[in-house]
């Protein structure tokens, strides 16, 4: 199992989220965050704002879904065609095991 961590656009979020639910996936955590990247902030005239608004959607998917999801979550976060500056990131991390607080039940990866 890998667990997903995509940081994007508050504007693109809801057609994220949308098409991860049409593709099957409608288990998502989103969380508001803010943070700069590699563009350090976004400056506005005169005025420079350190940190940008947000949103991490976090998700945990089998080892064999996880190419198709980060293609879905980059097609539809994207800026355009080519995308731009403050796009976003995406972060993947192995899961060992997950357990499901109302039933105390554990899944393992090696139960994939």
């Amino acid at each position: 199992m890998v667990m997903i961590r995509a940081i994007i656009r508050p504007d693109k979020t809801d057609a994220v989220m949308a098409k991860l639910m049409a593709e099957g996936f409608p288990s998502v955590t989103r969380m508001n965050v803010s943070g700069r990247g590699k563009q350090r902030g976004i400056k506005i005239g005169d005025v420079t704002y350190d940190e940008v608004q947000k949103e991490m959607l976090m998700m945990v998917v089998k080892d064999k879904d996880k190419d198709f999801v980060v293609k879905t979550i980059v097609e539809e976060a994207r800026t355009g065609s080519k995308g731009a500056f403050g796009d976003g990131k995406i972060f993947l991390s192995p899961v060992e095991e997950m357990y499901t607080v109302s039933s105390g039940v554990k899944e393992t990866s090696a139960e994939e």
